[in-house]
């Protein structure tokens, strides 16, 4: 190779490796197998060696992989938190083992941990209370993210009197457990949002949101493993863990004690095959030098400790035949490629269909053909994926697979907008999987909560004729007597639908509104949009910069709000509804003033409080006379600011030279 060749090929793969470092730790949206990177990281070192003056100062090899992003506070790390070397195979580790040997001779133990798929964390206690959480970041320093951290339950906010230091940092793994995952990433697809690939891209998108409320209905959970302190309390790290369990801190019990490195391989053998038995993701397993002193003599290099290091189990992977692929619909409109595959064994599951994402996948990435063999990962994907295709395999006639062009239910042609990698079927009121999924979205539990209806009574009344619209739910009172002739419904069971339906009509606008089913209308921003605009005319006419200054209403759903308001049918529906006397309006609570000390005052409200929530910031404000704006203008007296405030809020603020508060300063307006 030459100098010239040699330069370009470090600067390539140095700008492509910074990239999947921004889309793995910042975006939590990976966009490489880990082996893979790994292997590129590698090819990089070895290049970097041979050619060490075209060496990025900041390359990665030189880099924990980080980067902090700018929603948060900054926050410098006190013991840098430094990654492990990886390796894939047993003779890696026994090498590692020789240089250990070499440098501190036979008399050592290993400490083996679980190597938990998630997002690395610090945790600063301060006279037994939690002070601070802390990202890894780029090692040197990451995102304070305390406020969010405080809504995981097995993470101790007080600790029980102990013989703690006073200050002291712990550091472990957020994670999400699978069902969990399963569960909100359906949730997800409901609300027409994409989907999470796995738990720990779940659990790190979650620790980054800006409302801690929403962090807290995101059950995530942390094992804690490393302690750091100003002077040492334990000669070995294995002592340490059991003095941090009877602390009170959630400590893995699956960690192991080991006197060699045969003992260590027989931990990792055991695991590789009992890891799919665990509730959450392991990717490996980690191996300590335990004893401290052992570790300061060993040392660190730039980016890890000599101590240390971290056997990755490779991906499950198996190999198996295209036989087809199909097209699902669901009630958003959104159409989804399935491939259908000749059954496999994979982890411990037999495998028939795979997701296939979107028409760039089957077209761009994997170029799939008519009944390729395909290789199948499982690994930290719950949804097992086609990762490759075998091209020795492919037959020479074998046609490419085409992305379909009109919905397979209903035969409309399929749209594309613009930014979106998802082909949708845009006749949402005449598309069968649409018009029944919308329905069962609207009688669902966190919607209407309509006792005595469910999916399959539903599709049931649509295929019977009985319902095609969301407003014929509440005209079956008026067909009883025909329900009883379909010889499938008793009449106790008729009664109990019937109650049901009726019983509905008293929940609130923010149920009503997520029952309607716009797309990327969750629950959450339901309730936003409700306690916003109070009603649903004012909703429906709003412009999108009206849209927009409504609490976490981004562009793309203030422009699906006004598409769905656009829309005749839309309206008319909304009409009907009403007529039923569902509830479109925001029930007002009549105000009873605490006092008028913030009379003629207005306030706006933002990022994240320790001690009170924002609505409840809110009612203090409104209950003493004052009034909240929608948006920053020179008439706004106050800027009521916690953590993670918007920085164009803060910017605009101190341009128009509006005091900015604290929610305790606030108080004090009231003494």
């Amino acid at each position: 190779m030459s100098s010239t060749e040699a330069q370009k090929q470090i600067a390539d793969l140095t700008a492509e490796l910074k990239q999947h470092n921004y889309n793995y730790y910042v975006l939590a949206m990976p966009t490489i197998a880990d082996y893979d990177f790994d292997h590129k990281l590698k090819q990089l070192a070895e290049l970097e060696k041979q050619y060490p003056e075209f060496a990025d100062p900041n390359s990665p090899t030189q880099q924990v992989g980080g980067e902090v992003t700018k929603e948060f506070v900054n926050v410098r790390h006190k013991w840098p938190m430094l990654s492990l070397g990886n390796t894939y195979n047993e003779q890696e580790l026994i090498d590692f083992d020789q240089r250990i040997r070499k440098a501190i001779g036979d008399n050592f133990e290993y400490v083996c941990e679980l190597k938990f798929d998630g997002l690395s964390m610090s945790l600063t206690y301060e006279g037994g209370k939690l002070a601070r959480a802390v990202t890894r970041g780029d090692g040197v320093q990451g995102d304070d993210v305390t406020t969010n951290v405080r809504t995981i339950n097995t993470i101790p906010k007080h600790l029980h009197k102990g013989d703690y230091p006073e200050l002291f940092e712990i550091r472990g793994e957020v994670f999400m457990h699978r069902k969990a995952f399963e569960r909100l990433n359906d949730e997800r697809m409901e609300n027409g949002e994409v989907p999470y690939a796995n738990p720990r891209n779940f659990a790190s998108g979650t620790i980054k949101m800006q409302d801690s409320a929403e962090v807290a209905k995101r059950p995530l959970d942390c094992f804690l493993y490393g302690l750091y302190t100003d002077k040492t309390l334990f000669k070995t790290h294995w002592e340490s863990l059991q003095a941090v369990k009877s602390w009170g801190f959630h400590i893995d019990n699956h960690s192991k004690l080991c006197g060699n490195i045969t003992e260590v391989l027989e931990f990792i053998n055991e695991w590789d095959k009992e890891r799919f038995g665990l509730s959450y993701d392991i990717d490996g397993i980690v191996i300590k030098v335990n004893n401290y002193s052992q570790q300061q003599e060993l040392g660190f290099t730039a980016k890890s400790p000599r101590w240390a290091i971290s056997y990755k189990f490779k991906a499950e992977r198996v190999e198996t035949e295209l036989q087809a692929v199909t097209y699902q619909v669901g009630r958003t409109g959104a159409v989804t490629p399935v491939a259908n595959l000749k059954p496999v064994l994979l982890a411990g599951t037999t495998v028939k269909r795979a997701t296939l994402h979107n028409a760039d996948e089957i077209e761009i990435r994997l170029q799939l053909h008519e009944h390729d063999w395909v290789f199948v990962e499982k690994g930290g994907e719950i949804i097992p994926k086609i990762i490759s295709v075998n091209l020795d395999k492919r037959k020479p006639d074998a046609q490419p697979v085409k992305y379909i062009t009109h919905c397979p239910a209903c035969n409309t042609l399929l749209e594309r907008k613009d930014g979106e990698a998802a082909y949708y079927c845009p006749n949402d009121e005449g598309c069968p999987p649409q018009i029944v999924g919308k329905m069962q979205h609207f009688i669902g539990r966190k919607a209407m909560d309509i006792d005595g209806l469910g999916d399959e009574t539903i599709e049931t009344l649509y295929q019977r004729g009985f319902i095609s619209h969301i407003s014929d739910i509440y005209k079956l009172h008026e067909r009883a007597d025909e329900l009883k002739q379909l010889g499938r419904f008793g009449e106790k069971s008729i009664n109990n639908m019937l109650d049901g339906i009726e019983k509905s009509k008293q929940m609130p606008f923010e149920k009503v509104l997520f029952g309607l089913g716009i797309r990327y209308v969750g629950e959450t921003v339901a309730k936003k949009l409700a306690a916003h605009f109070k009603n649903i005319d004012r909703l429906a006419t709003a412009p999108y910069d009206e849209l927009i200054t409504a609490d976490e209403i981004g562009d793309r759903i203030a422009l699906s709000l006004i598409e769905y308001f656009s829309g005749e049918v839309h309206r008319e529906e909304i009409e009907k509804l009403k007529g039923y006397r569902l509830n479109f309006v925001t029930e007002e609570k009549e105000l009873q003033l605490a006092s008028d000390k913030l009379a003629g005052k207005s306030f706006i409200i933002s990022g994240v409080f320790e001690t009170y929530s924002r609505d409840e910031l809110k009612d203090i404000i409104e209950q003493n006379g004052g009034k909240i704006l929608s948006s920053i203008s020179a008439k706004l007296n106050y800027l009521v600011a916690g953590d993670n405030m918007g920085p164009a809020k803060l910017e605009k603020a101190n341009k128009l030279n509006i005091p900015i508060i604290s929610d305790a300063e606030l108080l004090n307006l009231l003494l």
